[in-house]
């Protein structure tokens, strides 16, 4: 089981410290944060933290590869950092203070046919 006291500590440093994070959360392999100022994170930094595989940004969601040991990755850093996860919806709801104009009138249309997609198609496969 790895340690990541030390890469937890530095990720925190160079996201801005724990008064830039708005909202924190995990999937599977990556860390989600939500950033009150993306622009304080500093990500080449962040890419030479040995525990960290890259980042990107996506949905106003600044995203951290970490691989299969993010959950205890996440631990160690929530513990450090003393901030609470929030679930995925919550994190997106906050992701949406980073996003412009467009691209939240994109997310809403989104949220509104993606239920139907499945229906269409099924639709499509009764009538072929």
């Amino acid at each position: 089981m790895a340690d990541f006291k030390k890469d937890a500590a530095d990720l925190l440093e160079y996201i801005g410290g724990p008064e830039n994070i708005s909202a924190v959360s995990h999937c599977a392999t990556r860390m989600r944060f939500v950033l009150n100022d993306p622009s304080a994170a500093d990500v080449k930094k962040i890419e030479d933290i040995p525990a960290v595989k890259g980042t990107f940004t996506q949905a106003g969601q600044f995203q951290v590869i970490v691989g299969n040991e993010v959950p205890m990755f996440y631990n160690e850093f929530t513990k450090q950092s003393g901030k609470e996860g929030v679930s995925k919806d919550q994190a997106k709801a906050a992701a949406k203070q980073n996003q412009n104009p467009v691209q939240r009138a994109m997310s809403v249309l989104a949220e509104i046919f993606s239920p139907l997609i499945p229906a269409i198609v099924v639709g499509g496969l009764i009538l072929g």
